[in-house]
This record gives C-alpha cells, structure tokens and sequence, in this order.
C-alpha cells in the first residue's frame, strides 16, 4: 500500500482500492479511487506548492453552488493535511469530461444539442451563489495586464489586443456575482441525460457574470467544433437558457468583448503554466508543450477581431518523411527519423493508465514540433527579421512598443500583416491544423 492509500484509508476509515491518478488538472493533482465500494475523487495540491487556504474555498465554493441549485458534486472531507499536502475529497459522478467524446461519441448525440441551452441554466444559478470569503475582486483588464507584462516578454500580437479591449470595453454593467472562472467543456461532467457537475472551482472569483458567458464560447473550448458556446450549440442558445433561468444576458457586443478578453486570458494562462517548466520548478512534458500553444491564441484573438481568417498550410511533416541517412561522420538512421521513430513509439506502446497516454500523446506532439522547427526554423527566423526590419523595429520588443504607443497607427495595415504572417510561421510549426479551424 503506498503512503497516499495509507493516508486515505485512516482518514476515511475505510478500505481504499483501485487508486489511480487522472490526467486532468494542470495545477491539482485529481485521483480517483473507491472506499468501501464507494467512487470517489481526492483533488490534492502538489507537495512543491500546497495552498491550505485556497483548498478551503474550494470546499466552502462547493457547498455554496450546490445551495444555488448548480450539479455539483457532494463534499465528502477536506483538510490542510493528507500525505503533507492540502486535499478535497468528494463523490465520483457519472458521465465524462472529455471534449473529444463529448463532441464526437454517439452516446451523447441526443443530449449535444441541448447543451448550450442547459449550461446558459446551470450558469443563471451559478450567478446567483452567495460568496464565499477570500474570493478575488479585482479588474479583469487590470489583472491580466499586470499578468501578461511580469513575464517582461512583450508580444506584438498581445498588444494588439490589448489596445482593442482597452479602447472597445463595454461600460460597466453594475452586475457582480460569483464568477466561476473556468466554466467550459472539460471542466463539465455530462452524461448522455444532461449535465451531472461544475468542476475545478479554483479559478473562481467575483466580477461581471458575463465573464463566464464569454469563457465558454472561447475557440479553445469548441475542440474543433464549428459550434460557439462549448463545442455544443449557438450564443443564441447558450443566453436564451441564461435568461429563462433568470439571467440578464449581456448584449451582443458584451460577449464579444468578454469572449476576446477570454481568448487573451487563455493565452496568457498557457504561458504562465509554460513558466513552470521554463523555470525549472517543474519538467512536465504538459507544460513544456503549453509553451507553444500560446500562438494558437494569439492566432484565435486576430480571428475573433476579423484581422485573420482560416488558412490552409500543408504539414511539413507530410512533405518532409525523416531522412534515413544521417551527416557524415554520423551512422544511421539520421537525426530526424530517429525523431520519427521515437514519435510513433510513443503513440503504440502500450501504457498502464489514462494518464500515460495522455502525457504519451503530448509528448509525440512535442516531437513533431521539434522536427517541423528543425526543418523550417531558420528560414522562419530570417522571414521575421525582415518583417521587423521593414517596420523599422530590431525585434518583437520593438514592434509591442510600437503598438502600445501608437507610433505605427499609420502602418496598421502593415503591422496587422507582419503579426499575421509570423503566426503563420509559429502554427505551422507548433500545430499547422489549428489554422484552418474556423472562428
């Protein structure tokens, strides 16, 4: 029995089986296991950063939501301490959480198209939970700002945004509510009846009910789906079951704002877990990935604001098969066949747990990125110089400069041009299918 079984089985008095980690949670640890036949789920912080308080909340949050009349699931215990880390146990509910299924598994084919409409519901009652305390309240412009410029590495494309949502920021709508933070598919348990929960509530915050609306309608959270609201359903849908639930949807060009602002956020929350393997603190192939999906957003911001459209760009994979032969003196087979090969090792081998796979399938993704940049990486490099060069500026430190100031609102054309050609570049390298998804 592991040290973590010991721990659960004295908490809970119980005889502990089939103990395993789930491959969600970017920031929490999420096991599943049974007590005395009952099926259960332990989210616990990781030793390297436990956070007592914020565990607490989270608790506190789930008793709240479950008040308001939201699908939760039910608080079995939680404390400061179990196996030296803060910890949350509660029931295991039926359904799945895996957007690929979701959209595409014909169990959920009858209940897909009423999604939208269910979870504008489920999001009504939600905004009307009491608080619970310590919950954030600060300015969402303001915070993501001062999020985005601590990393001191300033990107055209977030600028360009930025200046949009400062200049095109609805006024304020005098609504504050509890706002759930992360309300999208993969934090939502659906079974083929309808929604059963609203997980991973530590994101939650107070602010403007409409912040929650726009989250869910991110391209991110679509997984490829032409539909907005989740992968399931239109916007229209998604505020008509706000409203008949008792909700003010925002107007039109509110959720717009606030579906932008979400795409930024997206972004910058993917840079912000690329940090932890970047620092150092943690070699996750997960984060070290995330690092090279925030193009995508970026990409996904122009879409929403209409300075982009979908393109079409052959993989360069496909045109490109790994050499045999590798440089003299060098044996064979080469540099990028032994990528290749490694690559589709870890796509066939067989792995114990859905976690494995999981991080088995990002990894290959990892592989592929490596052999598209080592194939165009210097050609991209010599393309951005001399976009930057044209533009007058020596780096991307420059160009951000430039259009935080204004000094090239002349040039808007040119600028919109040069960012949309260099994520191009980045997406057919990083992930050249993302390019033809449609907004």
């Amino acid at each position: 029995m592991t040290a973590l079984e010991s721990a659960l089985a004295a908490r809970l008095g119980a005889d502990v089986a089939d103990l395993h980690r789930l491959s969600g949670g970017a920031s929490r640890e999420t096991w599943s296991f049974d007590a005395d036949g009952r099926a259960l789920i332990l989210r616990r912080d990781p030793p390297s950063s436990p956070d007592a308080e914020a565990m607490a909340r989270e608790a506190a949050l789930l008793a709240s939501a479950a008040r308001a009349g939201v699908p939760v699931p039910s608080l079995v215990d939680h404390g400061d301490d179990l196996a030296g880390t803060p910890f949350l146990i509660m029931e295991r509910l039926a359904g799945e959480t895996i957007p690929r299924r979701l959209l595409r598994d014909e169990a959920f084919a009858a209940v897909r198209p009423r999604l939208a409409r269910d979870l504008g519901g489920v999001l009504a009652r939600l905004h009307t939970m009491e608080p619970v305390p310590g919950l954030p309240d600060d300015d969402p412009l303001a915070a993501i700002t001062a999020y985005y410029a601590a990393f001191d590495e300033p990107r055209p494309a977030v600028e360009l945004v930025l200046r949009w949502l400062r200049e095109n920021r609805p006024a304020a709508s005098g609504r504050r509510t509890v706002v759930h933070g992360d309300f999208r598919n993969g934090n939502l348990m659906i079974a083929p009846d309808g929604v059963t929960g609203v997980l991973d509530w530590e994101l939650t915050h107070v602010g403007d009910p409409a912040e929650d609306l726009g989250w869910l309608c991110v391209k991110a959270w679509r997984f490829g789906s032409p539909h907005p609201a989740g992968g399931f359903g239109s916007r229209e849908d998604l505020l008509a079951g706000y409203a008949d639930a008792g909700g003010t949807p925002p107007t039109p060009d509110e959720l717009r704002w606030w579906e932008v602002y979400g795409t930024l956020r997206w972004g910058i929350l993917c840079r912000h877990q690329a940090e932890r393997f970047l620092s150092g603190s943690d070699a996750s192939i997960e984060y070290a990935v995330l690092g090279r999906k925030v193009c995508e957003q970026e990409h996904d911001m122009l879409l929403a604001l209409g300075l982009t459209s979908p393109v079409t760009v052959e993989d360069p994979l496909a045109a490109s098969p790994g050499a045999a032969d590798g440089p003299a003196p060098h044996d064979r087979p080469g540099a990028s066949a032994l990528i290749d090969a490694v690559g589709a090792f870890l796509l066939e081998a067989e792995q114990p747990d859905e976690r494995l796979r999981f991080h088995a399938r990002v990894a290959a993704s990892a592989l592929r990125i490596a052999r598209r940049e080592l194939l165009l990486g210097e050609a991209h490099q010599a393309a951005h110089a001399a976009r930057l060069r044209k533009l007058g500026c020596e780096s991307d430190a420059d160009l951000a400069a430039a259009i935080r100031e204004g000094t090239l609102d002349d040039r808007r054309d040119e600028v919109v041009g040069a960012i949309r050609a260099s994520l191009v570049d980045k997406l057919t390298v990083a992930n050249p299918r993302h390019l033809a998804l449609p907004g």
